[in-house]
């Protein structure tokens, strides 16, 4: 009597959450010492778990202990956070996203609804409202309110359906979204409100063109950074979608670019740019200048499999090391190049 007792009391409680994280034993640093830090490693993200309080205690002992691998990333793919420190990762091998708010210890899987489920996960991005803009490349994008609910679903751009959407990115000045398609070849811009406001690119080599661009990031400077995959180069339009500059070539070296993916730009203007066939991030000053190699093929800290997607927030850069199945978390040196060691 007296157990069923406190779970009745438990159980009108929501659950609180922490996120799993790993730590590194030693300190990781980039370039290596003794030259001063750009990048610096910080922790891995691996999913959540309910807090172990009295409640989830009680719940153990009737129900059995949660199975650890229940909320842990299968296929982590993109990551963003949001003003208020919220963090959403899509993960492909769960069709869903996993939203925890650290503030109130809240998680959430949002997976859509009953007629619009997600089916592919790839992009994500927030406003300053914390709404939760998403691409899902089965054709749809998703527009999530701070609550998790749905709160609209695209299908179209300009009266044609949305073939393949994957990059996300917003503009809080514009109050844009930009959505890459990817076998469209184009980038569409659309207002908050789920409205087109313009479409830019088309399949080629030349200024205007893409050749399955993927990835998109705007910087700080209110310029947008596209993966344009098969030309093996990255893009740099205005918010306009005027071409401004482009660096990179297909190639196995340092600078080169073999399977160029995830792409995000910090204070400094340092672009980050992930390749998932050499298994690292390259680092590039604006005119495409290589700087820099993080990390490389392997399973342990700062080591990557087929990594995919890219964010960074202020001081943080959050890497998608998508087959290794977590969210590796780096600490960016602001004013590095201005100490003339870069």
């Amino acid at each position: 009597m007296w157990l069923l007792a406190f779970m009745a009391a438990g159980t009108g409680c929501a659950s609180k959450w922490v996120m799993r994280t790993a730590e590194p034993p030693s300190a990781l640093q980039w370039p290596f010492p003794p030259s001063p830090p750009k990048v610096t490693y910080v922790r891995s993200l691996t999913g959540f778990a309910t807090d172990t309080d009295a409640r989830s205690v009680a719940s153990a002992i009737v129900f059995g202990r949660e199975d650890p691998a229940r909320n842990a990333f299968v296929l982590p793919v993109a990551v963003a956070t949001g003003d208020d420190g919220r963090i959403a990762v899509a993960d492909m091998g769960r069709r869903c996203v996993h939203l925890y708010v650290p503030a109130e210890r809240r998680y959430v899987r949002l997976s859509g609804s009953e007629r619009d489920a997600l089916t592919s996960p790839v992009g994500l991005v927030f406003d300053e409202q914390s709404t939760l803009y998403l691409s899902d490349s089965a054709g749809k994008v998703f527009a999530f309110g701070a609550d998790g609910g749905v709160r609209f679903v695209l299908r179209e751009a300009g009266g044609e359906p949305l073939q393949r959407p994957t990059g996300i990115a917003y503009s809080p000045q514009r109050k844009l979204v930009y959505v890459v398609d990817t076998l469209a070849h184009r980038v569409h811009a659309f207002r908050t409100t789920g409205e087109l406001a313009f479409s830019f690119g088309e399949r080629g080599e030349g200024e205007s063109g893409f050749n399955f661009p993927t990835h998109i990031f705007r910087s700080q400077a209110g310029e947008l950074y596209v993966t344009d995959a098969l030309n093996f180069r990255i893009r740099i339009f205005d918010e306009d979608g005027k071409p401004l500059a482009s660096f990179g070539h297909h190639g196995d070296g340092s600078g080169d670019l073999a399977m160029p993916k995830g792409i995000a730009v910090d204070r400094d203007g340092v672009i980050y740019v992930v390749d998932g066939v050499f298994d690292n991030v390259q680092l590039f000053d604006r005119k495409g200048e290589f700087l820099l190699t993080l990390g490389q093929r392997g399973v342990g800290f700062a080591e990557f499999w087929l990594p995919s997607g890219a964010f960074i927030r202020e001081d943080t850069l959050y890497v998608c090391d998508t087959y290794n199945a977590r969210i590796q978390v780096f600490r960016v040196m602001e004013g590095y190049e201005d100490r003339g060691t870069s």
